[in-house]
């Protein structure tokens, strides 16, 4: 989670620690190379309650929130927040800068995933994606979508996935995995009470999940082998779409597509190159009887 979000979400604080907060959201280009004592002695506070105010956002102390500001610097997150992205266009905008609202929150969506991804958590996942026997993706929706682009680019390297939802078959699908495959729930909110139940059932069979969603307290993470969390300014059901969060999907979908492709780069060109000759020859139609191909 990005720093910018771990403070706009944090409630119960005291009046020192919201004009600390105040402070650095005011001040967060200088705050990441900043002492302890020079902040605490621009918030009129002490040592020991920055410590507590970074202890509350959930950092081991003072320098891991620090890092933590300087990455959100570095990222230039704190000029991705322009575009609104519940509504990201209002009826007065041209139909010119609706366009340009809408490039700027994909740019922003993209920015701000980039930023909290963890090169660890994507290889881990990606090798799961490789080692599996079968691939089943949970998502409805405007996010099935996004499963079903992954699905079909999987193909292109002979892996193939199910979407479990496909004919509302789902518990039949997840009881029929083992320690073998790799369940991938994909949802934004992590509220969906039947995915919960699922993802429980499937951490008793000891089969291995890969939950991507947009809400770091979601119950689901608990029963999850591997949780990737990705936080975008967008709101569960008030909002114009689901841009912000779609765009997320794809732009990690893509992403662990890649990774999985690189791993056997080369011996996945040839395969390709192998397939394109197939497909682009005449030994495919040449090979069905004349009566099969009429009918």
């Amino acid at each position: 989670m990005l720093f910018s979000d771990r403070i706009t979400h944090i409630n119960d604080l005291t009046d020192n620690e919201q004009r600390i907060a105040k402070y650095i959201e005011n001040n967060l280009d200088a705050v990441s190379t900043m002492a302890i004592q020079t902040l605490a002695s621009k918030t009129y506070t002490s040592h020991s309650a920055i410590v507590r105010f970074a202890k509350k956002l959930d950092y081991s102390g003072f320098r891991a929130m620090r890092q933590d500001i300087n990455k959100d610097v570095q990222q230039n997150i704190i000029k991705l927040n322009d575009v609104d992205a519940n509504f990201p266009f209002s009826s007065t905008d041209s139909s010119v800068d609706i366009a340009k609202n809408i490039s700027d929150l994909t740019i922003n969506a993209v920015k701000r995933t980039l930023a909290q991804i963890n090169e660890k958590e994507l290889n881990a996942a990606a090798a799961k994606i490789m080692d599996s026997k079968r691939l089943v993706l949970f998502a409805i929706g405007d996010t099935q979508i996004r499963a079903r682009g992954f699905q079909s680019k999987l193909v292109k390297i002979n892996k193939f996935a199910i979407i479990a939802e496909e004919y509302s078959d789902e518990s039949w699908t997840s009881v029929n995995l083992d320690e073998n495959d790799l369940a991938i729930f994909l949802s934004y909110t992590g509220n969906s009470a039947n995915y919960l139940k699922l993802i429980k059932f499937l951490k008793q069979q000891k089969v291995p999940t890969l939950l991507v969603t947009g809400n770091p307290d979601s119950k689901m993470i608990q029963y999850a082998s591997q949780t990737i969390a990705i936080i975008q300014n967008e709101y569960d059901i008030f909002k114009v779409s689901t841009f912000a969060s779609q765009i997320t999907f794809e732009y990690l979908l893509d992403t662990l597509f890649a990774i999985v492709y690189s791993q056997s780069y080369k011996k996945n060109l040839i395969k390709l190159q192998s397939n394109y000759n197939k497909l682009t020859s005449n030994n495919i139609l040449d090979s069905i009887p004349e009566n099969k191909k009429r009918s």
